[in-house]
């Protein structure tokens, strides 16, 4: 009796595993979904994907199945991944997406308003400038002029 609730205890646990796992899957979609990632970094974040899972994989078996491994684990987690892309996956992409996309854009126009004064600052400053880059250009010019007749005139 203690051993099927034991077993029972343990599956509910990578049952859940699975649904961690799958949730940390869908995050980088929703990554994916959200912003724009060339192969390369796809690849990274592919990587990176399996360093976790391997690692909450080795962390529960270790912690709460004292390292044993056992099928009904596997068949466990299987189902948790199952469950929550079945039911929950879908909406849980739509609403982060969502979520990020919106923040992505307030984001964009509080940087669009700041940057608008700091564009006309830089145009003003430009344009005081002007007439005194226009002096050393002419300046600059006139003193290679001069240097080009100094030496045509040693020669």
């Amino acid at each position: 009796m203690n051993t099927s609730i034991n077993q029972l205890h343990s599956f509910s646990i990578f049952f859940l595993v699975g649904i961690i796992i799958a949730i940390l899957f869908d995050m980088f979609r929703i990554l994916r979904k959200s912003f724009k990632t060339s192969d390369f970094v796809t690849y990274i974040e592919d990587i990176i994907f399996w360093i976790l899972t391997g690692g909450i994989l080795l962390y529960s078996i270790f912690t709460f199945n004292h390292g044993e491994l056992r099928s009904y684990l596997f068949i466990a987690i299987a189902f948790g991944i199952a469950f929550y892309i079945l039911l929950i996956s879908k909406f849980f992409i739509k609403i982060n997406v969502k979520i990020i996309i919106a923040i992505k854009n307030v984001i964009l126009s509080f940087l669009q308003f700041i940057s608008k004064p700091i564009l006309a600052l830089l145009k003003l400053i430009k344009r005081l400038l002007k007439p005194i880059t226009f002096i050393f250009i002419n300046v600059k010019n006139k003193l290679s002029k001069r240097k080009l007749k100094t030496v045509k005139n040693r020669n």
